[in-house]
This record gives C-alpha cells, structure tokens and sequence, in this order.
C-alpha cells in the first residue's frame, strides 16, 4: 500500500527551516538531541519507573495521559494526510528520521507531518509529571522540554513550524481534558470505555503505524491496568535495588516480547504497510503493554522475595 499525502504550507515555513538548518548545521548533534525526549523510549522508561517503581498511581494517571496524545495525534495526521517537509522541499534535509530502519520516504512507516507526535508526547508527558506532583523543578521542566523537542523538531526537517505549534495545542488539550474525565468519571472502567470510543474509528480510516501502535498500547495498558487493579495489586518500593530490578525487568519483557513477536514475520511483511502489516503491529503493542502493565507486576513479589530473603539469610550466616 503506497501512501502519497498531501503537501501544504506557508511559505515562511520552508524558507526559515532552510535558515535554521544553515545557521545551526554545527549545533545540530545536541539540538536532535533534544528529540529524545519526544520518543517512545524515554516515554517507557519514565512511566516504567513510576508505575513499577515510585508511584504507581501517579504512573497509571500520566501514563493514560501520554498515551491519549499518542493516540489521539495519529487520529489528526490521518485525516490532514500532511507530507513531512523533506519530503517536497529539496533545500530541506532530514537529519533524524521517526524510524531509522525504514526507508526515508516511507510515509506509513515515517508517519504524517500534522501535528507533530514529538511535540504533543513532549507536552502530554512532562506537563502531566508538573500536574500530577506540583514541583518547581518540574514546573520549568514542562515549559522548557516540550519548546526544546518543538525545536529541535523543525530544525531536524522532520516538522514544518505549524505542525510544532498544533501538536503542543493539543498536548495541553490532553492535559486539561484526561484528568478532568479521570475526576468526572469516578470508575477506570467507564473511564476507559469513553477514551476507548475517541479511538476505535481510527482503524476505519487510518493508514500510518503510529496510530496502530498507539491503539495497541493504549487498549492493552487499559486491560493491564484493570487486571492489576483487581488480581495483582503490587506494592511500590523505596529499595533502589529492587527499583532498579523492576525497571531493567520491564525493558528486557519489552525487548524479547517485541522481538520475539516480530519473529515470525518477514521485515518486508512488516514495513509494507499493508492493512495485516498494521494490525499485526497493533496487536504486537497490545501484547506488550498487557504484559507490562498486567502480566509482569505478578512477579515482583516472588522474585523479589527469592532474591532478597537469599541475601539476608546469606548475610546473617557470615
């Protein structure tokens, strides 16, 4: 299935990126740098540490945030169908690329252009960790990071300036409206049957990978979430060590399932962009995410228990 989109600016746009990328070409390693903080990875990371680890509440609620704007990005960029700027501007360059492994010009796989995933994750993700625990620190960090990844978005040629400003709008949407209906609506449940609603249609129309990815992780860490709220019901820790195990336990379940999940598929199956290239991706997120957020607390306790009552008894027989 070959995607063409469509292309649409200001004239200004192009004309300043070219600028920016022409008068910041030496700076441009820390300024993509910047990008990171947009990305799924730093995103598991900061919401493995707090559900598993610190607050598994707050991780449940800026959790269900971030997810909400990745999910609800797509939903924009399939009906907009906007064209990356590299794309049709020849003195534009991309110089990071949302999946390095696929071809630049993939758009099923690079994703459409507006709004910017990045800005909106940005925004949704750092503002929702300054709501949720009210600390200066983290005050300045959701002004600063969200302008910072915005930037270093349209510099990389990766967003064109509008698409910047729409995804940062729209992570303040997520933010206002997602705790509000998590106030509204006092059961997880009804909660999660009314952003469940906002979704579905995507998969009518949609025809990029992040919306399958964002779906799939989204319904699962829904499911996962009930499942530990009624069978498994860990506790948070205070012990680094048994911090640190959670969270490097979390990347490694992701890692295997993900690549073991990829296994039986050939990598042109999976990068064509066909309608069973993108529910297969669907459903291998959704695998992931139940895992994560359902399957894999039920191990903290034993595990743990194992490792550590060994330790303590191996320390009070020396």
């Amino acid at each position: 299935m070959e995607l063409t989109g469509n292309t649409f600016s200001f004239p200004w746009e192009a004309s300043l990126m070219e600028w920016l990328q022409t008068h910041l070409s030496g700076a441009v390693p820390v300024i993509s740098f910047f990008s990171a903080f947009g990305e799924e990875l730093v995103m598991i990371l900061i919401i493995g540490f707090l559900y598993w680890w610190y607050d598994k509440k707050a991780g449940k609620a800026i959790g269900l945030s971030v997810l909400m704007g990745i999910t609800w990005n797509p939903l924009i960029k399939n009906i907009f169908l906007r064209r990356r700027p590299y794309f049709d501007h020849e003195g534009i360059r991309i110089l990071r690329l949302v999946e390095p492994k696929a071809d630049p010009m993939d758009i099923a796989a690079q994703g459409f252009s507006f709004p910017s995933g990045h800005s909106t994750n940005a925004v949704t993700m750092y503002g929702s960790l300054g709501q949720y625990f009210k600390k200066k620190w983290l005050t300045a960090a959701a002004l600063a990071l969200p302008l910072l990844v915005g930037f270093s978005r349209v510099v990389v040629g990766a967003h064109y300036p509008t698409d910047v400003f729409v995804g940062w709008a729209l992570g303040v949407i997520v933010l206002l409206l997602v705790p509000w209906l998590q106030k509204k609506l006092q059961k997880d449940w009804l909660l999660y049957l009314v952003l469940l609603v906002t979704v579905l249609p995507g998969f009518f129309y949609c025809k990029s990978a992040d919306y399958f990815t964002g779906a799939g992780l989204m319904i699962s860490f829904m499911a996962g979430s009930l499942l530990e709220d009624r069978k498994v019901r860990f506790a948070n820790t205070r012990s680094v060590p048994c911090g640190l195990l959670r969270l490097v336990g979390g990347l490694a379940v992701y890692f295997a399932v993900n690549f073991l999940l990829k296994a039986p598929f050939s990598k042109a199956f999976l990068d064509g962009g066909t309608t069973g290239a993108l529910l297969v991706r669907s459903a291998r997120y959704a695998v992931i995410a139940f895992l994560e957020f359902g399957v894999y607390p039920m191990a903290f306790v034993r595990v743990e228990g194992l490792l550590f009552r060994n330790k303590n008894q191996n320390a009070v027989s020396a």
